[in-house]
C-alpha cells in the first residue's frame, strides 16, 4: 500500500491532494495486498465524492479493476454512496461494467439493498452506454477499459479451458482402462476437493 492508498483509505482528502501535487505516488498504482485496489477504489468505498473528483482530475483511471473486476462504481454501489456514483457518472466513468462474475454496480446495489443507488444506476447505465456509442461515432478516445485486467481475464479463461480439456481426457482414459471389467458397485462421486474418494469395488474380469 502506497502513501496515497493509505490517505485515500483513511478518507483524508487534504493529504491525498498534497501527495498528488507532490507527484510522489502513481495515482493508478494497484495494491497487491488489497486485491489490486487503487486509491480511487478506496475513495469510492469511503464515500468521498470530492476525493474521487480530485483523483480523476489528477490522472486516476476510473476504469481500473480489482482482481475480481470491481470498478470504483462497484464499491460506491456496495456502500450506498450515491454522491460518489453521481460524481463518477458526471466524469464519464464506466458505471455499467460487469465484474468477473457478471455483476454490474447496479446488481451489487441490488444485492446490498441500496435502493437509491439502484434507481440512479438504472438510468445512468443507459446514459453511459449511449455516451460510449457517441464517442465511437465521433472518434473520441474514451478511457473506460482496464486493458491489463481484460488481458489477464482472457489468459485465465484459456487456462481453465485447457484444464477442462485435460480433465476430460483423463476421465476418458479411466473409462477405457476399465472396459474389460464388470463392477457390481457404482463408483462414488468426486469429493468437494475434486479428488475421487476411495472406492471399494467387487469386480471380476470378464470371461473371454
Amino acid at each position: 500500500m502506497t502513501e496515497l492508498h493509505g490517505a485515500a483509505a483513511a478518507g483524508d482528502t487534504d493529504l491525498v491532494e498534497e501527495i498528488l501535487h507532490s507527484g510522489s505516488c502513481n495515482p493508478n498504482a494497484k495494491d497487491p495486498h488489497w486485491s489490486l485496489r487503487t486509491a480511487l477504489h478506496w475513495a469510492a468505498a469511503q464515500g468521498k465524492a470530492d476525493m474521487v473528483k480530485l483523483l480523476i482530475l489528477n490522472g486516476a483511471r476510473s476504469c481500473s479493476r480489482t482482481e475480481t473486476g470491481w470498478t470504483p462504481a462497484h464499491f460506491a454501489a456496495e456502500s450506498g454512496n450515491l454522491s460518489v456514483l453521481r460524481m463518477l457518472h458526471s466524469l464519464h466513468a464506466p458505471v455499467d461494467k460487469a465484474d468477473l462474475y457478471g455483476d454490474t454496480p447496479k446488481r451489487i446495489g441490488e444485492i446490498y439493498g441500496q435502493k437509491d443507488c439502484v434507481k440512479f444506476l438504472e438510468i445512468a447505465e443507459q446514459e453511459c452506454s449511449n455516451y460510449r456509442r457517441v464517442t465511437e461515432v465521433k472518434g473520441i478516445l474514451l478511457d473506460d477499459t482496464d486493458e491489463e485486467w481484460e488481458n489477464q481475464k482472457v489468459e485465465e479463461m484459456a487456462e481453465r479451458q485447457a484444464d477442462g480439456t485435460n480433465t476430460s481426457n483423463n476421465t476418458c482414459g479411466i473409462h477405457q482402462s476399465h472396459k474389460n471389467y464388470s463392477c457390481t458397485e457404482r463408483p462414488k462421486t468426486a469429493t468437494q476437493k475434486g479428488k475421487l474418494s476411495n472406492i471399494r469395488r467387487a469386480c471380476k474380469k470378464k470371461k473371454s
